[in-house]
């Protein structure tokens, strides 16, 4: 198996589920253990993502508080994964913003892909992506000069125990990054590292990358 995100071979194991990438610094599930599509949605229906539940507008307050203060409602925004409960979308939208969402499977419109955008917003998404590398490039591809893309995920470092992490013991969590998998990405999608931490990340496309 070869990293989804590097393409480098996949040789060491982290444990049973899991490899660990030499190159870009992931955790990678073995994809032998992948859900079936239909497993994962049942997964994913189980989720109470009601928008309008405070603790969940509070928990995905990073991303909307960072639109808010720094995009217009003019801008147009994308909700990339925006699942059961597009909470950050609507919220947007109740303060007049323009943003539209897509999700996979509870939102399939692809015809969001023929457009660009000054925000992309993707919250607990990047972990769930079977193939990331061709993923984040095609949000790379979708944002305008200075455009910046918003991510909540868990990072992982080698203070937490593995085997207990609740991330970990995700099954729908296929690729989990550290912070050097996001500097990897940054530098090799020609992106610009605005926030890194290990939660809250925005990515930014300085304007030179019109690949």
């Amino acid at each position: 198996m070869n990293c989804p995100l590097c393409y480098s071979p996949l040789t060491i194991k982290k444990d049973k589920y899991y490899y660990d990438c030499n190159t870009c610094k992931a955790i990678v599930k073995d994809e032998k253990y992948y859900l079936t599509a239909e497993e994962e949605i049942k997964r994913y229906e189980t989720h109470n993502n009601d928008t309008e539940d405070a603790g969940y507008q509070e928990f995905t307050s990073p991303i909307t508080n960072y639109v808010l203060k720094k995009c217009l409602p003019s801008h147009k925004g994308l909700d990339f994964g925006s699942g059961t409960g597009p909470v950050i979308s609507s919220m947007l939208m109740k303060k007049g913003y323009n943003i539209v969402q897509y999700d996979p499977f509870f939102a399939p419109d692809k015809k969001i892909f023929n457009d660009s955008y000054d925000y992309i917003v993707c919250c607990e998404v990047f972990e769930h992506f079977y193939k990331p590398g061709k993923e984040i490039s095609r949000l790379a591809s979708l944002l305008k000069d200075n455009g910046i893309l918003l991510i909540m995920t868990m990072l992982y470092n080698d203070h937490i125990e593995f085997n207990s992490w609740h991330y970990r013991n995700d099954d729908t969590h296929i690729f989990i990054y550290r912070k050097e998998t996001i500097e990897y990405i940054a530098k090799n999608m020609k992106l610009e590292i605005d926030i890194l931490t290990d939660r809250f990340i925005v990515l930014r496309n300085p304007g030179y990358n019109t690949a």
